[in-house]
Parts: C-alpha cells; structure tokens; sequence
C-alpha cells in the first residue's frame, strides 16, 4: 500500500507541475514503490472487520444524534428559553414527555398541576410523587412567565414532533448496535483481556481494535502511536528549532479513541491516578502534556498483555513506573 500523502507530495518531483492524471498516478505510484515509500498491508481477520464496520456505523449515528440533540437545544432555546432551568437534562422521561404533550409554554398556561402529571403517566411509569408535583408547579410557573416565541406555533410543534421522533429512533439503534458490539467483544479473548483494565469500557476497547486490528501485530506501543498519528514530529533547521507537535498523520478515529479512553482511566483508574499526579507535581508537566504522555503508557500496556497472554495487573504497572521514575 502506498499513502496518498505520499503520490500527492511526489507528483512533481519528475515534471515540476501540478498537473495530476491517470498515466502520472500510476507512474508516481510505482516510483513510490520502487525507492521503498510503501507499507505492506495485511488483511484483519473476521471479527476486527465486523468490528471496524460496526463501530464505523455507529460513529455516523452517533453523529446525527448530536446533530439532532443541538436542532432540538435550539427549538427550546427560541420557544421556551425558560425550560432549561426546570429540566437539566431534556433527554430525561419526564422531560420527553413534557415535550411531546406541551413543546410550548401556551400549552401549559391552562392546566393545573395535576393535569400534567396525569398526562405524564402515558409515557411513563412514576409520573407523580414529590418530584413530579414540585416539576409540574415549576413548569406552569415559567410557561406563564415564558419569554419565548409564539408565531407559528403548529408549524414548531409538528418539526419538534418530527425531531424527536427520529432522536429517539436513532437512540434505540445505537442501543442495539451497543449490543451487537458487546456480543462480539465477547467472541474476541483479547478484548477480554483489555477489559480487565478498570475503567476501559466496551466502547473504548471496540474502537481500539476496530483501530489497530489484531494487537499481537505489533511488537511495541509506539507502532499503535503512529498508526494513529500520535508519535511527535519536529521541524528545525540550522540554528532554529522549531516546537515538537504531534503528526497526526493517522487514523483519526482510533486518536481521538485513544485520548477518550486515557482520560476516562486518568478518572477510574487508581494507576492512572496516581501517575497523572506524578507527572503534575514531580514532573511539572501540564495536564494535556500527562494526558499524552499517558496515551503513550496506555498503548504500551496493550500491546503488552496482549503480546504476553497476560490480564492489567495494577501492581506491576506501579512497578515499572517506579523503576522508570
């Protein structure tokens, strides 16, 4: 295989023009490969295949979900600027409800409290109680006091109807491609000894491998650093030395999983823990500084367990921490 970087910083180097068509593509490439500029590609097995699928989908889902959960944001925030401070979280039952039977503050300026309530037992189970009285009191009170637009209002309840009806499509379809995903981490025995480090969950380790494949490909960590475009570059010349960022020429997926991922452990994880602070106070480092430097310390340990049949154990981590420190 040949990096299309690579064919689109040679197509001048014979003619010196930027003129790209079929006969150049094939001579640039070919060039490529014959000094060398080329990596050989070994095919995945089946279940990282299924895998990489899988989470491909789920990205462009999980994608339109947000989309659609910043155009609702957005229907509230010009209908009813008020509800945020009654409802926290909208994607809450009491709130999907509220908006499926009153999306607009005139809506709910001619019912009583327990009107609502009434109304929110069709949705959901535990509609009354103290909570659902105090939310039904407060959402009369910010309907009646209610800044937000009022024209066209059955146009605005029909598009946030619509709205709401695919978010929550979309969400019962990630749910379910959660499940598949479970099913086939459960088939792959690396992934279950990726699990044992407290604080990756299925998530993460199926981005992972749907990232790098088969793990017992690689004989160090830095291999998976650089097959996501973590591994540092430099640029300097005579007497000035420039600053040392990271390339990024990688899968951006599997980078992103990998950042996601060391902060999740910087929180769960008792070792993790410990060496983000270590790098903070003994190292002085800053915090994204330790957060890559920990990336850099999580792929090792993958490849490391993996490589050595081996499950997390936290004890030897601390120790060759130590012994590094």
């Amino acid at each position: 295989m040949v990096n299309p970087a690579t064919t689109k910083r040679n197509k001048e180097n014979r003619d010196n023009s930027p003129s790209k068509n079929d006969p150049k593509d094939a001579l640039v490439i070919a060039d490529s490969v014959s000094r060398g500029f080329y990596y050989e590609y070994t095919r995945q097995s089946l279940e990282f295949q299924r895998l990489r699928t899988m989470m491909s989908d789920r990205e462009f889902w999980v994608t339109n979900s947000v989309r659609l959960q910043n155009r609702i944001i957005r229907w509230i925030d010009i209908r009813f600027p008020e509800y945020p401070s009654v409802f926290k979280d909208w994607t809450c039952k009491r709130s999907l409800a509220t908006l499926k039977t009153f999306p607009c503050p005139r809506d709910l300026e001619t019912y009583t409290v327990q009107d609502i309530v009434d109304s929110w037992r069709i949705h959901m189970q535990r509609a009354g109680g103290y909570t659902g009285i105090e939310k039904a009191a407060q959402l009369i009170a910010q309907a009646k006091r209610s800044v937000g637009e009022r024209t066209a209002v059955e146009e605005a309840k029909a598009d946030l109807k619509r709205l709401i009806e695919e978010y929550e499509r979309i969400t019962t379809m990630l749910e379910q491609i959660e499940k598949d995903i479970e099913v086939l981490l459960s088939e792959i025995p690396m992934a279950q000894q990726l699990r044992t480090i407290k604080g990756l969950g299925k998530i993460f380790t199926a981005a992972i491998l749907a990232g790098t494949g088969d793990l017992r490909q690689y004989a160090h960590g830095r291999q998976v650093l650089r097959k996501a475009g973590l591994n540092l570059a430099e640029s300097t010349s005579g007497k000035r030395k420039g600053s040392i960022v990271l390339s990024k020429r990688g899968d951006s997926s599997l980078r992103k999983y990998l950042y996601l991922a060391t902060v999740q452990l910087v929180w769960n994880n008792p070792v993790f823990r410990k060496l983000h602070e270590h790098n903070l106070q003994e190292k002085k480092m800053k915090k994204q500084q330790s957060i890559f430097k920990l990336i850099g310390k999580l792929a090792r340990i993958l490849v490391g367990i993996v490589q050595r049949g081996e499950q997390f154990t936290p004890e030897k981590t601390v120790l060759d921490w130590t012994e590094a420190a």
